[in-house]
């Protein structure tokens, strides 16, 4: 089974590499090989960035997993996941330019062939010239041939490839400035059944997916802690996917976060990604600094019990979510918020009759049309749901993971303001 499993493994890769030079090459037929002279130091220049990105991108994948210094990981990041959303946007723009392209060339013919066969005036009265007048050249016909049709293909190229470039590139560039200005607030109002009128009004502010990192560091904490705080929340649940490295990279871009304030105080639990970056370390370093982490435990707080689960990705390490754990001997009559990564765990929370549900992790799609692909395995990507008796809220997270970028997607911190049906 191993074997078969480690063969699929392979072959996955080849495809992903396979489809991955072959999206490279169209880009580089369409941007640089249809648009620039053979020899020219324009086409020099795009062929060696042609090899130069995609292998940036290839070692800002890897250094990460492969234990790079963390100086070499940020210098790889910017240029190496930029590339990467870059190549998808600019893919896509030269794809719509390819209906546009015939479109193109079949007006610049028409223009051409209607000056070839100019409608001639009748011709003047000569006029006489004197003798001593010099001779002056023939002026050029009117409704002269338009472009011959080697320069017309090479002014279609150009008009599309540099069109799909400014549209790429600007997608992206618009994408990267929503992360970086830091994530907007969204507020959500969600009445809970067994919510009592003592506790109508409460709120919590929902964070989730700050992805601290080579890229997003320590002023992108602040950023977010600066936004949490002008929302004086009652209470603040950062639900997972803090960080992408380990505690002696990130410990001081994390240390922000010491600065949450709310009234029944900070609680955190683990995503998938702490646990590629040392869960057990990160876990002590937030207690450090003053988040409450719920590893599959439960407290009362402002009339409702707030439980908290692990990560599935714990599962690994014998540390999955354990909601009977979480929720056991609790009084059945309060009302239970439960804060969990992954939505996917939603049927599990419905089983164990929890009211509310804050997750995270979709990001949702974080670049279009990536969310499409997030449905496939996510019951929500963003925003509220109802199953059965238990609520889903599903923020889209206020980082970004791999490219610094969000399309479609923007960045949030979410205020949910809990409301009782008695009130």
């Amino acid at each position: 089974m191993r074997i078969v499993d480690a063969g699929l493994a392979v072959l996955a890769v080849t495809a992903v590499l396979a489809l991955l030079v072959a999206v490279h090459r169209y880009v580089w037929c369409r941007l640089v090989g249809d648009t620039t002279r053979q020899g020219s130091p324009w086409r020099r220049a795009g062929t060696i960035a042609a090899y130069a990105l995609p292998l940036l991108s290839l070692g800002a994948l890897v250094a990460g997993p492969a234990g790079a210094p963390f100086p070499v990981q940020r210098v790889l990041a910017w240029p190496g996941y930029l590339w990467l959303a870059a190549l998808l946007y600019l893919t896509l723009a030269l794809l719509v330019g390819e209906a546009v392209r015939p479109l193109l060339r079949r007006w610049l013919a028409r223009r051409a062939a209607a000056g070839a066969a100019p409608v001639r005036a009748p011709e003047p009265e000569p006029v006489p010239v004197p003798a001593s007048a010099p001779e002056v050249a023939p002026a050029p016909e009117s409704g002269a041939p338009g472009l011959p049709a080697p320069s017309r293909r090479l002014f279609v190229a150009r008009a599309v490839g540099g069109a799909a470039a400014v549209a790429g590139l600007g997608t992206v560039g618009y994408g990267t400035y929503g992360v970086l200005r830091g994530p907007r607030v969204k507020r959500v109002t969600v009445p809970l059944a067994r919510l009592p009128r003592s506790a109508h009004g409460f709120r919590i502010a929902v964070v989730s997916d700050i992805h601290l990192g080579p890229i997003l560091g320590r002023s992108h904490t602040q950023r977010v802690v600066d936004a949490v705080n002008r929302t004086q929340p009652d209470l603040i649940a950062v639900v997972g996917d803090l960080v992408d490295g380990s505690v002696a990279d990130l410990g001081p871009a994390a240390e922000p976060l010491a600065g949450l304030r709310a009234r029944h105080g900070a609680f955190f639990v683990t995503g998938n990604h702490e646990y590629y970056s040392g869960a057990a370390q990160w876990v002590d370093h937030v207690r450090e600094l003053g988040l409450h982490p719920l590893e599959n435990a439960r407290v009362e707080t402002g009339g409702f019990d707030l439980a908290g689960v692990n990560d599935i990705a714990g599962e690994s390490e014998g540390q999955g979510p354990d909601f009977a754990r979480a929720l056991c001997d609790r009084d059945p009559a309060r009302a239970v918020v439960l804060m969990a990564h992954q939505p996917v765990v939603i049927d599990e929370a419905v089983e164990h009759g929890v009211d509310l549900q804050l997750s995270g992790h979709t990001h949702g799609g974080q670049l279009w049309p990536g969310n499409y692909v997030a449905e496939l395995s996510n019951p929500t990507v963003a925003g509220l749901e109802r199953y059965g008796d238990t609520q889903l809220y599903v923020t889209r997270g206020a980082g970004a993971w791999g490219p610094p970028v969000r399309v479609g997607a923007p960045s949030d911190i979410t205020v949910v303001e809990l409301a009782s049906r008695q009130a």
